[in-house]
């Protein structure tokens, strides 16, 4: 069976080739003023044009056991929560996956599986800085951002983060107290900007390999392992050893692969949380194969790309499902260069499309800008799903 062409969603096994789309590629004039546009538009808008109708925000104390956060956060079916100190009344961060990742590695390096179990039950939150700084992994960014900033300046702020998530906080000016009012996901600014930026999008016409968004295979030198510098793992890997990846790299996501480097699956970091939740510490020993078949029969599938697909078709696609990250495979291009279709060539995240469209730095003068999104776009249409 033939790995499709274009964007496409993959569990196990892969579905059936289809027709690619016409290639006709803009002028690169008319891709950077869509750019430029776009650019415009997030600088005529704030955090609160974002937000949805309704939303539920999850904050947690710092004084609140792992175990029951982490129940928390299943029970609402999110992967962050704003983190609260209760004692000086501020924001204290964000908890995420991630921070649970490196706590299991913690425990699996210096515990026995009936240790680590009686520990969690009264292991606070704000203990988990002290674990990480003992791990030597990277410490949560603390960077956070006010509603009424322009999205623009915020995206800015967003792609600093590595958390895919920036907390909105509002202060009031005589107390000076703080307040967390939500949080602004990468995922939701690149909906707001697919679904308010239509025309833009239709010229966003260059390959993404063209652009550079997303990391890609480079031939490894000596001493460096296949498919350098993307982490990957095969069916008889060991969760542990992908945990270990996560934590040491700060990945959330792994292509799994065969013995050609044909992708067939990708174990994420709310794969391990489905274990822990499960109470299967000890499950960390198993395969990657066994590990799979308690994955959730609601996962959606392997969102995979050729290296040739455009900006454009990304973000449609980002506008009619929910994506985190693609993984680009080889395809008929690279197959008439002697590649293999369906060979592990790259990986984009979420992050690194809007630090695209975001650029290094601002373009044009503020009141410009301001001005021809005015005369480009009418209300902005907010999504409205679950948070």
């Amino acid at each position: 069976m033939n790995r499709p062409n274009l964007l496409s969603s993959s569990p196990l096994k892969r579905k059936h080739s289809r027709r690619r789309a016409g290639s006709h590629i803009q002028p690169p004039s008319e891709h950077n003023q869509a750019v430029t546009s776009i650019r415009a538009f997030l600088k005529g808008r704030t955090c609160y044009d974002v937000f949805p109708i309704s939303f539920r925000l999850i904050v947690l104390d710092t004084k609140l056991n792992v175990k029951k956060a982490l129940q928390c956060l299943l029970a609402n079916s999110v992967v962050s929560a704003p983190l609260w100190n209760s004692g000086t009344d501020k924001f204290a961060g964000m908890l995420t996956v991630l921070d649970i990742i490196h706590l299991i590695q913690h425990y699996y390096n210096h515990a026995s599986y009936d240790e680590a179990a009686t520990d969690v039950e009264n292991l606070r939150l704000e203990k988990l800085r002290e674990i990480e700084q003992g791990l030597g992994v990277a410490q949560p960014s603390r960077l956070s951002d006010h509603p009424s900033s322009s999205l623009f300046d915020a995206a800015r702020v967003l792609i600093q983060t590595h958390a895919r998530r920036l907390p909105l906080l509002d202060y009031d000016t005589e107390t000076g107290r703080e307040s967390i009012i939500s949080t602004l996901t990468t995922y939701r600014l690149l909906k707001f900007i697919s679904i308010n930026c239509t025309q833009e999008i239709q010229q966003l016409n260059m390959p993404l390999r063209k652009l550079k968004i997303g990391t890609y295979v480079s031939p490894p030198a000596p001493g460096q392992r296949p498919f350098h510098p993307i982490a990957t793992a095969t069916m008889n890997t060991t969760v542990f050893d992908v945990v270990h990846q996560f934590s040491e790299l700060s990945v959330s996501a792994v292509p799994i692969i065969d013995e050609d480097g044909i992708v067939v699956n990708l174990y994420e970091t709310v794969d391990v949380i489905t274990l822990v939740r499960l109470g299967a510490y000890h499950s960390l020993d198993l395969t990657i194969a066994s590990a799979l078949t308690q994955r959730s029969q609601d996962f959606p599938g392997v969102v995979i790309c050729n290296a040739s697909d455009s900006l454009g078709t990304l973000l449609q696609l980002i506008k009619k499902r929910r994506v985190h990250r693609l993984v680009v495979v080889e395809g008929e291009e690279e197959e008439r260069k002697g590649g293999k279709k369906g060979r592990l060539l790259g990986i984009i995240t979420l992050s690194d499309v809007l630090r695209y469209i975001i650029g290094p730095t601002p373009i044009g003068g503020e009141d410009e800008e301001a001005k021809r999104n005015e005369a480009l776009h009418t209300q902005p249409t907010t999504p409205n799903e679950p948070r």
